[in-house]
């Protein structure tokens, strides 16, 4: 069993994730609101654009419930950004992708985040990878997933 440290380096870097998460999270709904979608509806159109993906595992990657992607799902399709297929593997299931203006409009969120861009701008190469491994190592499993 791991123990919980409580020491003043651990603590503070607990204090600047939250910050940075926080201040991620903020910009990311300024900026999806300028599109007329929630949080959540950007964060769903990004996973799409960069692959189709079964409803089921939106929902694992959002850690919601199913019910929740298909409404999700359902107000990004009325809006054109995404459609649904069915699975080439398995036609019982829905696959959703999005559409090229989906595609376009992930690309114009994603462009519009500066926050996280700009400060990893500022590190080196070498800085981001060992940045990247030490966050991948801290999710263990969930970083693939």
């Amino acid at each position: 069993m791991a123990t919980t440290r409580t020491d003043p380096l651990t603590l503070e870097v607990v204090d600047l994730i939250g910050t940075v998460v926080a201040r991620y999270h903020d910009e990311y709904e300024e900026v999806a609101a300028r599109y007329h979608l929630t949080g959540a509806q950007a964060r769903v159109l990004g996973l799409l654009s960069m692959e189709p993906t079964a409803m089921r595992r939106i929902a694992l990657k959002l850690k919601c419930e199913p019910s929740n992607v298909t409404g999700i799902i359902d107000r990004l399709e009325a809006r054109g950004l995404v459609e649904r297929r069915p699975d080439p593997a398995d036609r019982r299931v829905k696959i959703a992708a999005a559409t090229d203006e989906g595609r376009q409009t992930a690309r114009e969120l994603r462009d519009a985040l500066h926050f996280a861009r700009e400060p990893l701008a500022e590190l080196s190469a070498e800085e981001r990878r060992t940045l990247r491994d030490l966050l991948q190592r801290m999710l263990g499993a969930e970083a693939g997933a």
